[in-house]
Protein backbone atom coordinates (compact mmCIF):
# COMPACT_ATOMS: atom_id res chain seq x y z
CA UNK A 1 0.00 0.00 0.00
CA UNK A 2 1.41 3.38 -1.02
CA UNK A 3 1.63 6.17 1.49
CA UNK A 4 -0.99 8.89 1.01
CA UNK A 5 0.03 12.29 -0.31
CA UNK A 6 0.64 14.75 2.51
CA UNK A 7 -0.21 18.33 1.58
CA UNK A 8 1.84 21.12 3.09
CA UNK A 9 -1.35 23.11 3.69
CA UNK A 10 -5.06 22.34 3.53
CA UNK A 11 -7.36 25.37 3.64
CA UNK A 12 -10.97 24.73 4.60
CA UNK A 13 -13.41 27.21 3.10
CA UNK A 14 -13.42 28.97 -0.27
CA UNK A 15 -13.77 32.55 0.98
CA UNK A 16 -11.51 35.59 0.98
CA UNK A 17 -9.52 34.43 4.02
CA UNK A 18 -8.44 31.14 2.44
CA UNK A 19 -7.84 32.92 -0.87
CA UNK A 20 -5.60 35.46 0.86
CA UNK A 21 -3.70 32.83 2.83
CA UNK A 22 -3.16 30.75 -0.31
CA UNK A 23 -1.72 33.86 -2.00
CA UNK A 24 0.65 34.44 0.91
CA UNK A 25 1.81 30.82 1.13
CA UNK A 26 2.50 30.77 -2.60
CA UNK A 27 4.66 33.85 -2.07
CA UNK A 28 6.46 32.51 0.99
CA UNK A 29 6.88 28.87 -0.08
CA UNK A 30 6.33 28.45 -3.84
CA UNK A 31 7.02 24.71 -3.66
CA UNK A 32 4.37 23.96 -1.05
CA UNK A 33 1.42 21.80 -2.04
CA UNK A 34 -1.91 23.46 -1.19
CA UNK A 35 -5.44 22.12 -1.22
CA UNK A 36 -8.59 24.23 -0.76
CA UNK A 37 -11.81 22.47 0.25
CA UNK A 38 -15.18 24.23 -0.18
CA UNK A 39 -18.52 22.68 0.80
CA UNK A 40 -20.56 24.63 -1.77
CA UNK A 41 -20.37 24.30 -5.55
CA UNK A 42 -18.43 27.52 -6.04
CA UNK A 43 -16.13 29.77 -4.03
CA UNK A 44 -17.18 33.02 -2.30
CA UNK A 45 -20.79 31.97 -1.83
CA UNK A 46 -21.10 32.71 1.89
CA UNK A 47 -19.88 35.85 3.67
CA UNK A 48 -17.45 36.79 0.89
CA UNK A 49 -20.24 37.00 -1.71
CA UNK A 50 -20.86 40.60 -2.80
CA UNK A 51 -24.53 40.61 -1.79
CA UNK A 52 -23.84 38.90 1.53
CA UNK A 53 -21.90 41.90 2.88
CA UNK A 54 -21.91 45.67 2.43
CA UNK A 55 -18.56 45.76 0.62
CA UNK A 56 -17.23 48.51 2.84
CA UNK A 57 -13.47 48.75 2.71
CA UNK A 58 -13.50 48.88 6.51
CA UNK A 59 -11.01 51.57 7.46
CA UNK A 60 -12.96 53.08 10.38
CA UNK A 61 -13.56 56.27 8.39
CA UNK A 62 -17.31 56.07 8.92
CA UNK A 63 -18.14 53.23 11.34
CA UNK A 64 -19.11 54.61 14.75
CA UNK A 65 -18.87 51.21 16.45
CA UNK A 66 -15.07 51.46 16.11
CA UNK A 67 -15.04 54.64 18.22
CA UNK A 68 -17.11 53.76 21.31
CA UNK A 69 -17.87 56.27 24.04
CA UNK A 70 -17.55 55.33 27.71
CA UNK A 71 -17.87 57.62 30.69
CA UNK A 72 -17.92 60.61 28.36
CA UNK A 73 -14.68 59.69 26.59
CA UNK A 74 -14.40 58.53 22.98
CA UNK A 75 -11.89 55.74 22.40
CA UNK A 76 -10.33 55.85 18.91
CA UNK A 77 -7.86 52.99 19.51
CA UNK A 78 -9.83 50.45 17.46
CA UNK A 79 -10.32 52.90 14.61
CA UNK A 80 -6.58 53.51 14.35
CA UNK A 81 -5.84 49.77 14.43
CA UNK A 82 -8.35 48.93 11.70
CA UNK A 83 -7.19 51.75 9.44
CA UNK A 84 -3.59 50.56 9.80
CA UNK A 85 -4.70 47.04 8.89
CA UNK A 86 -6.61 48.30 5.86
CA UNK A 87 -3.49 50.09 4.62
CA UNK A 88 -1.78 46.66 4.65
CA UNK A 89 -4.64 45.38 2.46
CA UNK A 90 -4.30 48.28 0.04
CA UNK A 91 -0.54 47.74 -0.25
CA UNK A 92 -0.90 44.01 -0.93
CA UNK A 93 -3.70 44.47 -3.45
CA UNK A 94 -1.69 47.19 -5.20
CA UNK A 95 1.32 44.89 -5.48
CA UNK A 96 -0.81 42.11 -6.93
CA UNK A 97 -2.37 44.49 -9.46
CA UNK A 98 1.08 45.73 -10.50
CA UNK A 99 2.25 42.15 -10.98
CA UNK A 100 -0.85 41.24 -12.96
CA UNK A 101 -2.04 38.77 -10.31
CA UNK A 102 -5.15 40.86 -9.77
CA UNK A 103 -6.92 42.38 -12.80
CA UNK A 104 -8.03 45.92 -13.57
CA UNK A 105 -8.94 47.29 -10.09
CA UNK A 106 -12.45 48.36 -11.08
CA UNK A 107 -13.30 44.67 -11.22
CA UNK A 108 -12.96 44.41 -7.41
CA UNK A 109 -12.52 47.90 -5.87
CA UNK A 110 -14.00 51.31 -6.65
CA UNK A 111 -13.78 54.79 -5.12
CA UNK A 112 -16.76 55.59 -2.90
CA UNK A 113 -16.67 58.33 -0.24
CA UNK A 114 -17.25 57.26 3.36
CA UNK A 115 -19.64 59.32 5.51
CA UNK A 116 -21.15 59.29 8.97
CA UNK A 117 -24.55 60.95 9.39
CA UNK A 118 -26.38 61.68 12.65
CA UNK A 119 -29.41 63.60 13.87
CA UNK A 120 -30.18 65.20 17.23
CA UNK A 121 -28.11 67.46 19.47
CA UNK A 122 -26.46 64.67 21.49
CA UNK A 123 -25.38 62.72 18.42
CA UNK A 124 -24.14 65.85 16.66
CA UNK A 125 -22.05 66.67 19.72
CA UNK A 126 -20.64 63.14 19.75
CA UNK A 127 -19.79 63.25 16.04
CA UNK A 128 -18.06 66.62 16.40
CA UNK A 129 -15.89 65.36 19.27
CA UNK A 130 -15.10 62.17 17.34
CA UNK A 131 -14.11 64.23 14.31
CA UNK A 132 -11.79 66.43 16.37
CA UNK A 133 -10.01 63.36 17.75
CA UNK A 134 -9.66 61.60 14.39
CA UNK A 135 -8.81 64.68 12.33
CA UNK A 136 -5.60 65.02 14.34
CA UNK A 137 -4.46 61.56 13.20
CA UNK A 138 -2.48 61.35 9.92
CA UNK A 139 -4.58 58.46 8.60
CA UNK A 140 -7.76 60.51 9.09
CA UNK A 141 -6.36 63.90 8.06
CA UNK A 142 -8.73 64.34 5.10
CA UNK A 143 -11.89 63.91 7.18
CA UNK A 144 -14.36 66.82 6.96
CA UNK A 145 -17.16 67.72 9.36
CA UNK A 146 -20.28 69.79 8.83
CA UNK A 147 -23.55 70.54 10.57
CA UNK A 148 -24.64 72.72 7.66
CA UNK A 149 -27.50 71.06 5.73
CA UNK A 150 -26.34 72.75 2.52
CA UNK A 151 -22.88 71.20 2.80
CA UNK A 152 -24.27 67.77 3.62
CA UNK A 153 -26.52 68.14 0.55
CA UNK A 154 -23.37 68.62 -1.56
CA UNK A 155 -21.92 65.38 -0.18
CA UNK A 156 -25.08 63.26 -0.38
CA UNK A 157 -28.21 64.99 -1.71
CA UNK A 158 -30.50 62.07 -0.92
CA UNK A 159 -29.88 62.51 2.82
CA UNK A 160 -31.29 66.02 2.82
CA UNK A 161 -34.02 66.25 0.16
CA UNK A 162 -37.39 66.12 1.90
CA UNK A 163 -35.96 66.51 5.41
CA UNK A 164 -37.48 68.98 7.89
CA UNK A 165 -35.55 72.25 7.72
CA UNK A 166 -35.25 72.59 11.50
CA UNK A 167 -33.87 69.06 12.03
CA UNK A 168 -30.46 69.08 13.70
CA UNK A 169 -28.01 67.10 11.57
CA UNK A 170 -24.28 66.59 11.10
CA UNK A 171 -21.99 64.48 8.96
CA UNK A 172 -18.37 63.62 8.37
CA UNK A 173 -17.02 63.00 4.88
CA UNK A 174 -13.89 61.27 3.60
CA UNK A 175 -13.43 61.24 -0.16
CA UNK A 176 -10.77 58.51 -0.03
CA UNK A 177 -13.17 55.67 0.86
CA UNK A 178 -13.82 52.57 -1.25
CA UNK A 179 -16.29 49.82 -2.11
CA UNK A 180 -14.86 46.31 -2.43
CA UNK A 181 -16.32 43.28 -4.19
CA UNK A 182 -14.77 40.58 -2.03
CA UNK A 183 -16.45 37.87 -4.06
CA UNK A 184 -14.66 38.90 -7.24
CA UNK A 185 -11.40 39.30 -5.36
CA UNK A 186 -11.75 35.82 -3.89
CA UNK A 187 -12.31 34.27 -7.30
CA UNK A 188 -9.27 36.03 -8.78
CA UNK A 189 -6.99 35.03 -5.91
CA UNK A 190 -8.13 31.40 -5.92
CA UNK A 191 -7.63 31.19 -9.69
CA UNK A 192 -4.08 32.44 -9.13
CA UNK A 193 -3.60 29.73 -6.52
CA UNK A 194 -4.81 27.11 -9.02
CA UNK A 195 -2.44 28.51 -11.65
CA UNK A 196 0.37 28.08 -9.10
CA UNK A 197 -0.52 24.44 -8.51
CA UNK A 198 -3.15 24.50 -5.78
CA UNK A 199 -5.90 21.87 -5.84
CA UNK A 200 -9.48 23.06 -5.24
CA UNK A 201 -12.28 20.69 -4.30
CA UNK A 202 -15.79 22.16 -4.57
CA UNK A 203 -18.99 20.59 -3.28
CA UNK A 204 -16.92 18.81 -0.63
CA UNK A 205 -17.60 19.08 3.09
CA UNK A 206 -15.12 18.49 5.89
CA UNK A 207 -16.82 16.14 8.36
CA UNK A 208 -13.99 15.45 10.80
CA UNK A 209 -10.47 16.49 11.78
CA UNK A 210 -8.00 14.29 13.63
CA UNK A 211 -4.29 14.68 14.33
CA UNK A 212 -2.04 11.63 14.13
CA UNK A 213 0.65 11.02 16.78
CA UNK A 214 3.25 12.21 14.26
CA UNK A 215 1.49 15.59 13.97
CA UNK A 216 -0.06 15.05 10.53
CA UNK A 217 -3.73 16.06 10.27
CA UNK A 218 -6.33 13.74 8.76
CA UNK A 219 -9.07 15.80 7.13
CA UNK A 220 -12.12 13.61 6.52
CA UNK A 221 -14.43 14.83 3.74
CA UNK A 222 -17.66 13.87 2.02
CA UNK A 223 -18.77 14.90 -1.46
CA UNK A 224 -22.05 16.85 -1.28
CA UNK A 225 -22.99 17.06 -4.95
CA UNK A 226 -22.34 15.68 -8.42
CA UNK A 227 -21.74 12.17 -9.68
CA UNK A 228 -19.66 11.24 -6.62
CA UNK A 229 -22.16 12.50 -4.05
CA UNK A 230 -21.71 10.71 -0.74
CA UNK A 231 -18.15 9.62 -1.48
CA UNK A 232 -15.84 9.92 1.53
CA UNK A 233 -12.14 10.63 1.50
CA UNK A 234 -9.29 11.57 3.82
CA UNK A 235 -6.75 14.28 3.00
CA UNK A 236 -3.51 14.45 4.96
CA UNK A 237 -1.87 17.76 5.82
CA UNK A 238 1.03 19.20 7.78
CA UNK A 239 -0.93 22.40 8.35
CA UNK A 240 -4.68 23.11 8.35
CA UNK A 241 -6.42 26.46 8.18
CA UNK A 242 -10.09 26.54 9.12
CA UNK A 243 -11.41 29.53 7.20
CA UNK A 244 -14.99 28.33 7.02
CA UNK A 245 -16.68 31.52 8.22
CA UNK A 246 -19.49 30.71 10.61
CA UNK A 247 -18.70 27.01 10.23
CA UNK A 248 -15.21 27.42 11.71
CA UNK A 249 -16.26 26.98 15.34
CA UNK A 250 -17.83 23.56 14.80
CA UNK A 251 -14.81 22.35 12.82
CA UNK A 252 -12.28 23.60 15.37
CA UNK A 253 -14.26 21.81 18.06
CA UNK A 254 -14.10 18.59 16.04
CA UNK A 255 -10.33 18.95 15.91
CA UNK A 256 -10.22 18.58 19.69
CA UNK A 257 -7.70 21.37 20.27
CA UNK A 258 -7.68 22.82 23.77
CA UNK A 259 -7.47 26.41 22.53
CA UNK A 260 -11.08 26.48 21.30
CA UNK A 261 -12.58 25.30 24.58
CA UNK A 262 -14.87 27.87 26.15
CA UNK A 263 -15.60 29.63 22.84
CA UNK A 264 -19.15 29.97 21.58
CA UNK A 265 -20.79 31.58 18.60
CA UNK A 266 -23.84 33.86 18.48
CA UNK A 267 -25.44 33.78 15.00
CA UNK A 268 -26.95 36.92 13.49
CA UNK A 269 -28.85 36.72 10.22
CA UNK A 270 -29.62 39.84 8.25
CA UNK A 271 -31.50 41.47 5.43
CA UNK A 272 -30.85 44.54 3.29
CA UNK A 273 -33.10 46.66 1.15
CA UNK A 274 -31.58 46.89 -2.33
CA UNK A 275 -32.34 49.08 -5.32
CA UNK A 276 -30.91 48.96 -8.83
CA UNK A 277 -33.04 51.85 -10.11
CA UNK A 278 -30.50 54.06 -11.94
CA UNK A 279 -32.32 57.28 -10.98
CA UNK A 280 -32.25 56.42 -7.28
CA UNK A 281 -28.68 55.12 -7.38
CA UNK A 282 -27.46 58.30 -9.09
CA UNK A 283 -28.69 60.43 -6.18
CA UNK A 284 -26.49 58.72 -3.62
CA UNK A 285 -22.77 58.19 -4.17
CA UNK A 286 -21.40 57.28 -0.73
CA UNK A 287 -21.32 54.79 2.09
CA UNK A 288 -23.15 56.46 4.96
CA UNK A 289 -23.14 55.01 8.48
CA UNK A 290 -25.22 56.10 11.48
CA UNK A 291 -25.45 55.17 15.16
CA UNK A 292 -26.74 51.73 16.11
CA UNK A 293 -30.05 51.31 17.92
CA UNK A 294 -29.89 50.57 21.64
CA UNK A 295 -29.16 46.88 22.12
CA UNK A 296 -28.16 46.30 18.51
CA UNK A 297 -25.21 43.97 17.87
CA UNK A 298 -22.14 45.86 16.58
CA UNK A 299 -22.56 44.52 13.05
CA UNK A 300 -26.09 45.95 12.84
CA UNK A 301 -25.12 49.62 12.52
CA UNK A 302 -27.53 51.09 9.93
CA UNK A 303 -25.89 52.24 6.71
CA UNK A 304 -26.76 53.26 3.15
CA UNK A 305 -24.15 51.89 0.76
CA UNK A 306 -23.20 52.50 -2.82
CA UNK A 307 -22.22 49.10 -4.23
CA UNK A 308 -20.37 48.32 -7.46
CA UNK A 309 -20.70 44.67 -8.50
CA UNK A 310 -19.82 43.44 -11.99
CA UNK A 311 -19.53 47.05 -13.12
CA UNK A 312 -23.09 47.92 -12.07
CA UNK A 313 -23.98 50.33 -9.27
CA UNK A 314 -26.68 49.63 -6.73
CA UNK A 315 -27.68 50.81 -3.27
CA UNK A 316 -28.01 48.71 -0.13
CA UNK A 317 -29.62 49.79 3.12
CA UNK A 318 -29.53 47.82 6.32
CA UNK A 319 -28.80 45.51 7.90
CA UNK A 320 -31.96 44.34 9.58
CA UNK A 321 -30.86 41.82 12.15
CA UNK A 322 -32.60 38.52 12.61
CA UNK A 323 -31.94 35.34 14.46
CA UNK A 324 -31.80 31.68 13.59
CA UNK A 325 -29.52 28.94 14.79
CA UNK A 326 -27.59 28.50 11.52
CA UNK A 327 -23.90 29.34 11.50
CA UNK A 328 -23.84 29.56 7.68
CA UNK A 329 -26.37 30.93 5.22
CA UNK A 330 -26.41 27.49 3.60
CA UNK A 331 -26.01 25.78 6.96
CA UNK A 332 -28.19 23.78 9.33
CA UNK A 333 -30.52 24.92 12.10
CA UNK A 334 -28.61 22.49 14.29
CA UNK A 335 -25.32 24.41 13.90
CA UNK A 336 -25.54 26.34 17.17
CA UNK A 337 -26.70 23.34 19.16
CA UNK A 338 -23.85 21.23 17.81
CA UNK A 339 -21.41 23.88 19.06
CA UNK A 340 -22.59 23.65 22.67
CA UNK A 341 -20.11 21.79 24.87
CA UNK A 342 -19.78 21.41 28.64
CA UNK A 343 -16.83 23.80 28.54
CA UNK A 344 -18.72 26.64 26.82
CA UNK A 345 -22.17 26.36 28.43
CA UNK A 346 -21.20 29.00 31.05
CA UNK A 347 -20.13 31.28 28.19
CA UNK A 348 -23.50 30.96 26.43
CA UNK A 349 -25.43 31.46 29.66
CA UNK A 350 -23.27 34.36 30.79
CA UNK A 351 -23.53 36.21 27.49
CA UNK A 352 -27.29 35.65 27.43
CA UNK A 353 -27.71 36.99 30.94
CA UNK A 354 -25.70 40.14 30.27
CA UNK A 355 -27.19 40.97 26.86
CA UNK A 356 -30.89 41.21 27.58
CA UNK A 357 -31.07 44.39 25.50
CA UNK A 358 -29.73 42.42 22.51
CA UNK A 359 -32.49 39.85 22.93
CA UNK A 360 -35.06 42.63 23.02
CA UNK A 361 -33.59 44.22 19.92
CA UNK A 362 -33.69 40.95 17.97
CA UNK A 363 -37.28 40.26 19.02
CA UNK A 364 -38.23 43.73 17.77
CA UNK A 365 -36.43 43.19 14.48
CA UNK A 366 -38.07 39.84 13.92
CA UNK A 367 -41.51 41.28 14.64
CA UNK A 368 -41.08 44.33 12.40
CA UNK A 369 -43.12 44.43 9.20
CA UNK A 370 -41.51 45.29 5.88
CA UNK A 371 -43.21 48.71 6.01
CA UNK A 372 -41.77 49.38 9.46
CA UNK A 373 -38.34 48.34 8.23
CA UNK A 374 -38.67 50.65 5.24
CA UNK A 375 -39.33 53.56 7.59
CA UNK A 376 -35.65 53.27 8.51
CA UNK A 377 -34.71 53.76 4.85
CA UNK A 378 -36.75 56.96 4.89
CA UNK A 379 -34.86 58.11 8.00
CA UNK A 380 -31.79 58.17 5.73
CA UNK A 381 -33.44 59.01 2.42
CA UNK A 382 -36.69 60.89 3.17
CA UNK A 383 -38.04 60.68 -0.38
CA UNK A 384 -37.33 56.95 -0.85
CA UNK A 385 -40.19 55.06 -2.50
CA UNK A 386 -41.03 51.53 -1.40
CA UNK A 387 -41.57 50.31 -4.97
CA UNK A 388 -37.94 51.04 -5.84
CA UNK A 389 -36.53 48.70 -3.20
CA UNK A 390 -36.61 44.96 -2.49
CA UNK A 391 -35.46 42.97 0.52
CA UNK A 392 -32.58 40.57 0.08
CA UNK A 393 -31.12 38.11 2.57
CA UNK A 394 -27.52 38.81 3.46
CA UNK A 395 -24.88 36.44 4.77
CA UNK A 396 -24.95 34.82 8.18
CA UNK A 397 -22.58 36.27 10.79
CA UNK A 398 -21.39 34.53 13.94
CA UNK A 399 -20.11 36.76 16.71
CA UNK A 400 -17.47 35.36 19.03
CA UNK A 401 -18.51 34.50 22.57
CA UNK A 402 -15.63 33.95 24.96
CA UNK A 403 -14.29 34.77 28.39
CA UNK A 404 -12.24 37.92 28.75
CA UNK A 405 -9.01 38.28 30.74
CA UNK A 406 -11.05 38.50 33.95
CA UNK A 407 -13.03 35.36 33.14
CA UNK A 408 -16.19 37.30 32.31
CA UNK A 409 -18.32 35.96 29.43
CA UNK A 410 -18.40 38.53 26.62
CA UNK A 411 -19.93 38.92 23.18
CA UNK A 412 -16.95 40.14 21.17
CA UNK A 413 -16.86 42.27 18.09
CA UNK A 414 -14.38 41.51 15.32
CA UNK A 415 -12.33 38.47 14.43
CA UNK A 416 -10.17 36.16 16.51
CA UNK A 417 -7.49 33.70 15.46
CA UNK A 418 -7.54 30.41 17.37
CA UNK A 419 -4.41 28.29 16.86
CA UNK A 420 -3.04 25.13 18.41
CA UNK A 421 0.16 25.65 20.37
CA UNK A 422 2.16 23.51 17.90
CA UNK A 423 1.08 25.73 14.98
CA UNK A 424 -0.28 22.86 12.91
CA UNK A 425 -3.89 24.11 12.83
CA UNK A 426 -5.48 27.53 13.08
CA UNK A 427 -8.90 28.96 12.45
CA UNK A 428 -10.62 32.31 12.27
CA UNK A 429 -13.73 33.12 14.28
CA UNK A 430 -15.93 36.20 14.18
CA UNK A 431 -16.99 38.75 11.60
CA UNK A 432 -16.49 42.42 10.70
CA UNK A 433 -14.06 43.96 9.78
CA UNK A 434 -13.03 40.52 8.48
CA UNK A 435 -12.46 40.61 4.74
CA UNK A 436 -11.19 44.20 4.71
CA UNK A 437 -8.23 43.30 6.91
CA UNK A 438 -7.63 39.79 5.56
CA UNK A 439 -4.00 40.37 4.45
CA UNK A 440 -2.85 41.62 7.86
CA UNK A 441 -4.78 38.92 9.73
CA UNK A 442 -3.46 36.13 7.50
CA UNK A 443 0.14 37.38 7.66
CA UNK A 444 -0.15 37.39 11.44
CA UNK A 445 -1.65 33.90 11.42
CA UNK A 446 1.13 32.55 9.17
CA UNK A 447 3.87 34.01 11.37
CA UNK A 448 2.15 32.72 14.50
CA UNK A 449 1.93 29.18 13.14
CA UNK A 450 5.40 29.17 11.56
CA UNK A 451 7.54 31.34 13.89
CA UNK A 452 10.71 29.58 12.77
CA UNK A 453 10.18 30.96 9.25
CA UNK A 454 9.68 34.60 10.22
CA UNK A 455 13.21 35.68 9.25
CA UNK A 456 13.05 33.99 5.85
CA UNK A 457 9.54 35.28 5.18
CA UNK A 458 10.10 38.90 6.22
CA UNK A 459 11.56 40.08 2.87
CA UNK A 460 8.79 38.22 1.04
CA UNK A 461 6.14 39.95 3.16
CA UNK A 462 7.71 43.31 2.34
CA UNK A 463 7.73 42.41 -1.34
CA UNK A 464 3.92 42.33 -1.05
CA UNK A 465 3.49 45.01 1.62
CA UNK A 466 6.46 47.40 1.34
CA UNK A 467 5.80 49.24 4.61
CA UNK A 468 4.80 46.18 6.61
CA UNK A 469 5.63 46.50 10.30
CA UNK A 470 5.48 50.31 10.30
CA UNK A 471 2.68 52.29 11.92
CA UNK A 472 1.82 54.76 9.20
CA UNK A 473 -0.13 56.90 11.63
CA UNK A 474 3.13 57.71 13.43
CA UNK A 475 4.55 59.34 10.29
CA UNK A 476 2.29 61.82 8.50
CA UNK A 477 4.52 62.05 5.43
CA UNK A 478 4.76 58.28 5.02
CA UNK A 479 1.02 57.85 5.63
CA UNK A 480 0.21 60.25 2.82
CA UNK A 481 2.81 58.73 0.49
CA UNK A 482 1.57 55.15 0.98
CA UNK A 483 -2.08 56.10 0.64
CA UNK A 484 -1.46 58.05 -2.56
CA UNK A 485 0.76 55.33 -4.04
CA UNK A 486 -1.88 52.67 -3.47
CA UNK A 487 -4.67 55.01 -4.55
CA UNK A 488 -2.92 55.56 -7.87
CA UNK A 489 -2.68 51.82 -8.55
CA UNK A 490 -6.18 50.99 -7.29
CA UNK A 491 -7.92 53.94 -8.90
CA UNK A 492 -9.01 55.52 -5.62
CA UNK A 493 -9.17 59.18 -4.58
CA UNK A 494 -5.82 60.82 -3.91
CA UNK A 495 -4.95 62.92 -0.87
CA UNK A 496 -4.32 66.50 -2.05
Amino acid sequence: MTNPKIYDAVLIGGGVMSATLATLLNEFEPDWSIKIIERLDDVAQESSGPWNNAGTGHSALCELNYTPEKDGKIDITKALQINEQFQVSRQMWSTLVTRGELPEPTKFINPVPHMTFVTGEDNVNFLRRRYELLKAQPLFATMEFSDDPAKIFEWAPSLMVGREKDEVVAATYVEQGSDVDFGAMTRFLIQNAIDNGAIVRLGTEVIDLRQRPDGIWQVATQVRSGANKGQKNVTHARFVFVGAGGGALNLLQKSGIDEVKGFGGFPISGQFFRTDNPEVVAKHQAKVYAKAAVGAPPMSVPHMDTRVVDGQKALLFGPYAGFNTKYLKEGSLLDMFKAIRPGNIPTYLGVGATNIDLVGYLVGQLAASDDKKFAEVRAFMPEAKREDWRLITAGQRVQVMKRDADGKPVLQMGTEVVAKADGTIAGLLGASPGASVAPDVMIDLALRCFPEKSAAWEPKIKALVPEYGKKLNDDAELAKLVQNDTAEVLGLAQIP
